[in-house]
């Protein structure tokens, strides 16, 4: 039976949906909204710090709205954005229909959704986590609110949603290529995809150790973290930083994919030494998880661990600078057209490169000593963060807001939202440079005047307010072109070189109706440049088997949400009320699981029939 036949209405069809393009529409939304709170964190961040004195945030509050800034802007919006792109993109790169398991990457995105929305609900229940984005032991053991917990169970949630989502991602890459899609004719973007999918397997159960012993620590009276009684705080900061670094990588990585395309596609040329790209991008996945305890210079480790760990992030500077390089010569001798995701691309080459110089300088164990804890590091993070992940995001929104949603954003609009965004994002982060060398510490919520520090601080939060008007008009591009944007068509930009560019407007569900074969890198490319305006297909038209929607995804997650809130208040167990409400959520997720391991789900058939009579598909 066709799926055209099915009517539904869009929210339970988005609520159930596990089309791989459906669920980049949901990680694009929930991300987006996550990211309007942390950067509205951030404004209320840089308004206390205007001026000296100021008592707008005091103190915890000040610690509760720094450590939401920072929880929310990595874990519920840049990794769910990261998602969003993956999702969209790499089973169109690679010529597949789906994903390897449409149901996980359904359960992958509620269990992120309902780990956010518990972690955020702290503001409306006692108060938010106030220990820091890293949440180190010291701090969390000693912290009387349930703040904390809310930390540790949300984003025990949410982790377990990326951990299964990274491994679908592994499996579909490698499973699942089209003919003729060698590993080396993979699309950069779809490698740095897959590098990040083995970084996301490794990384993330550090950290859900590490979460899952804190959490016996707050919650059932154990002493990991005590050392009082033997525990040892710095095994948080071990664990952490363990998953910490390459979650910067796993961040970073797809930006640079995004870069890749980018550029290739609008100098009009094959990217410039694409093997030497591909091992950089693999390289850095490896050397990602050998500089941890750089971030933990001045706890004493010694000099040893010290300098072996300064060497090791010292070497990361050697493959992302084969990038650059790469970057620089595909622009170079280019037809180039300077589109608004081109002026994200260029843009963000020496902005990056800033940021790596002074992670070089923070790479040295006797400079880091007097760097540490200051604001120079905080400008660091963000010229990497901001300037390498956020413009890799901005400019993946619009390059491919076309093939997610077919519709191209005005440009007029978006190179007023660039150019706000860009010099706002310089005019608050370059300053910060300064600050620190000042002795301007990080994480304190007000500074004395006669300082020295005013001028630097107020610079700061002006440039905040131009970061905050370039994201107003983002928003309204994307509204003005959702009512009134014309569609966008097959190979909306003229010179799309990978397979995504080659499916008709809206996509059609089954991506492919018969599935490409592919002669070489830049597969779209190779076609066009033969006359063909769509690729050479590898099969004979035949019935496409497509997976069931299912509700059991949003129900197993909300189980765990429903047991996350039951398990913070109960008290080791001590309130029955509330140990009732973890048993009763751990029995719907439980329950959930049952019923998808005994439901006889074949999915359905969409029939040839149907397939030669459809012009384009339903999106």
């Amino acid at each position: 039976m066709s799926s055209v036949a099915k009517k539904k209405s869009v929210l339970w069809d988005y609520l159930t949906t596990v089309d791989h393009k459906k669920i980049a529409i949901l990680y694009l939304m929930a991300g987006g909204i996550f990211f309007l709170a942390g950067g509205l964190e951030a404004l209320f961040i840089r308004y206390q710090l205007a001026i000296p004195n100021n008592d707008f945030l005091v103190g915890d509050a000040y610690n509760q709205v720094l450590t939401m800034h920072g929880t929310t802007m990595i874990f519920l919006a840049a990794m769910p954005l990261v998602f969003a792109f993956l999702n969209a993109v790499i089973p169109l790169q690679i010529g597949a229909r789906d994903v390897a398991f449409p149901y996980i990457n359904a359960l992958g995105f509620w269990l992120f959704f309902f780990g956010g929305v518990f972690l955020n609900a702290s503001w409306f229940l006692g108060g938010a986590p106030d220990a820091g984005w890293t949440s180190y032991a010291s701090l969390t053991m000693a912290a009387k609110t349930h703040g904390v917990d809310f930390y540790i169970l949300g984003l025990q949630i949410s982790g377990i949603g990326t951990l299964i989502g990274g491994i679908n991602f592994l499996v579909t890459i490698i499973n699942m290529r089209a003919p003729g899609m060698t590993y080396m004719r993979m699309p950069l973007f779809t490698w740095t995809g897959f590098v990040v999918s083995a970084l996301i397997l490794f990384a993330f159960p550090p950290l859900t150790v590490g979460l899952a012993l804190l959490g016996l620590d707050r919650l059932f009276g154990t002493q990991f973290f005590n050392p009082a009684l033997g525990g040892n705080t710095v095994i948080w900061e071990h664990l952490f930083w363990i998953f910490g670094h390459p979650e910067v990588y796993i961040l970073i990585l797809p930006a640079f994919g995004i870069f890749s395309e980018i550029l290739a596609t609008f100098s009009k040329k094959r990217l410039f030494g694409y093997s030497s790209m591909v091992f950089a991008t693999v390289l850095i996945g490896f050397l990602g998880f050998m500089v941890w305890a750089h971030h933990m210079f001045t706890t004493g480790l010694g000099p040893i661990a010290n300098s072996i760990f300064a060497v090791a992030t010292m070497a990361i500077a050697v493959p992302t600078g084969i990038k650059i390089f790469n970057w620089l010569f595909t622009i170079w001798g280019g037809n180039i057209r300077f589109t608004v995701a081109m002026l994200y691309a260029v843009s963000f080459i020496p902005t990056f490169v800033m940021g790596g110089v002074t992670g070089i300088q923070l790479a040295s164990a006797p400079a880091d000593y007097q760097f540490h804890d200051s604001y120079f590091v905080v400008a660091h993070f963000h010229y990497v963060i901001v300037g390498g992940v956020v413009l890799g995001l901005l400019a993946g929104v619009h390059y491919w807001w076309p093939l997610m949603f077919g519709k191209i954003l005005d440009e007029g609009l978006g190179k007023v939202s660039f150019w706000l965004f860009f010099s706002g994002f310089h005019l608050t982060f370059f300053i910060q440079h300064f600050l620190g060398l000042m002795g301007m510490p990080r994480r304190y919520f007000t500074f004395l005047p006669n300082q020295g520090l005013e001028t630097g601080n107020l610079i700061s939060s002006i440039g905040a307010i131009f970061m905050a008007l370039g994201v107003i008009v983002l928003l309204y591009n994307i509204v003005k072109t959702t009512v009134s944007g014309k569609p966008a068509g097959r190979d909306p930009w003229g010179d799309g070189r990978t397979l995504e560019w080659a499916l008709p407007s809206p996509t059609p569900e089954y991506n492919f109706k018969q599935l490409p074969f592919v002669r070489g890198l830049d597969a779209f490319w190779i076609e066009k440049m033969e006359g063909k305006k769509e690729m050479t297909p590898a099969e004979p038209v035949g019935d496409i088997h497509m997976p069931n929607s299912s509700f059991l995804p949003f129900v197993t997650s909300f189980g765990l949400f429903v047991a996350a809130f039951g398990a913070m208040y109960m008290e080791g167990g001590k309130d029955k009320l509330w140990l009732a409400v973890a048993l009763i959520g751990l029995l719907i997720t439980l329950g959930a699981m049952f019923l998808r391991s005994v439901i006889d789900d074949h999915g359905y058939h969409i029939h040839k029939e149907d397939l030669e009579d459809d012009k384009g598909g339903k999106a």
